[in-house]
């Protein structure tokens, strides 16, 4: 060894992670939060002492067990699970995402997503190793179809990700193309993965394309969350998918994934889903207030919304981001995130009360 060389405990971690940027939280204390698509409504005093003394009664000493097998069950039925499909549950849709990256790492494979789009499709490709082939939307924020089909012809992709809606640009894409999409990675052998994290405040699911033509989308996975649906905090993903293929993607979860007091939110949140569809349907109207009131301002234009949030462009991003910061408003600046979001802002859909805040502090801004 030479005399000279110093040993680092930092060497033995991949050079690539170590130049790797840690997924950025914005600080929101004393904030209006409008920068992470969460729902905004809290339980009732009722329903918090409810909970409590449910996951109070938890048996927390104990690994978790037969209430995740209960919460699968649940969630199947929640959604009417399609004949031949089986459920599994993740730590959030993130991890869901980094299992199908790890199942799908066979020599040369690569993701196709488009952009911009969720990052963790690229983060899960980098960390495991698989090429990443993003391809950039029409200006409009839609697919183009003849770019997305080069890229897999060419890539021949194990995964090719479909956000529905995409997030940031919170757009539905058409389902004409999505279905030649589908049908071109059926004949090249690879996956589809549908991701539906806003299926909550949207107008169409692909689970109906399932169950309408299941043959059609023996390839195809559906993922899913329980944050927009009112549970960011407790972290329950699920994707859903033809049995066969489930089950080994099952195989690699790490056992006791999911933890049982979030099991718990998750069944106490299921039993009630009334009171969650309650405030899904209040984000949707707000949503569309907010949307005709961005309409109304000179100087900002606002896209087509299927989601919990809406994206907008300014004249000037960050100005307009640090201004509302300044007046307690937090948003999300995606304006460096993809060259197509030049001076875009994303606003999540707030109270009542925040989204007059932000239109407030807007005026006063823009």
């Amino acid at each position: 060894m030479n005399p000279i060389e110093v040993l680092t405990p930092l060497a033995v971690i991949r050079q690539d992670v170590q130049s790797m940027h840690a997924y950025a939280i914005q600080d929101s204390a004393g904030m209006v939060k409008l920068d992470a698509m969460e729902n905004p409504f809290v339980l009732s005093p009722v329903l918090q002492t409810e909970l409590g003394a449910r996951l109070g009664a938890v048996a927390i000493n104990r690994y978790p067990g037969a209430r995740i097998d209960e919460l699968k069950q649940a969630l199947a039925r929640s959604i009417a699970l399609p004949a031949g499909h089986a459920l599994m549950l993740g730590n959030g849709s993130d991890e869901l995402i980094s299992l199908l990256a790890m199942g799908c790492d066979l020599p040369g494979a690569s993701i196709v997503a488009p952009l911009p789009g969720f990052v963790m499709y690229a983060m899960s490709a980098q960390l495991q190793g698989l090429a990443f082939h993003g391809v950039p939307l029409t200006a409009d924020f839609e697919l183009d179809e003849a770019a997305m089909l080069a890229a897999m012809r060419e890539h021949r992709p194990a995964i090719t990700y479909i956000a529905y809606p995409n997030n940031p640009t919170a757009n539905l894409w058409d389902q004409a193309v999505i279905r030649r999409l589908i049908a071109e990675a059926a004949n090249l052998g690879g996956l589809v993965v549908m991701d539906e994290a806003y299926q909550p405040f949207s107008s169409h699911t692909w689970l109906d394309e399932i169950r309408a033509q299941p043959e059609a989308h023996a390839h195809v996975l559906l993922m899913r969350t329980m944050s927009k649906f009112g549970l960011a905090g407790v972290r329950i993903g699920y994707m859903v998918g033809p049995q066969v293929l489930l089950q080994e993607i099952d195989k690699l979860r790490p056992p006791y994934n999911v933890s049982v007091l979030n099991a718990e939110c998750a069944l106490f949140a299921l039993e009630h889903a009334d009171v969650f569809a309650a405030q899904a349907a209040e984000i949707r109207r707000q949503r569309g207030l907010l949307m005709e009131a961005l309409s109304a301002m000179q100087g900002v234009k606002v896209y087509p919304s299927e989601a919990n949030m809406v994206l907008v462009r300014v004249s000037d991003a960050q100005r307009t981001f640090d201004a509302l910061k300044s007046q307690g408003i937090l948003v999300k600046n995606v304006s460096k995130m993809h060259s197509l979001l030049g001076n875009c802002l994303r606003l999540t859909v707030g109270t009542p009360e925040e989204n007059a805040q932000l239109l407030q502090a807007l005026k006063i801004t823009l």
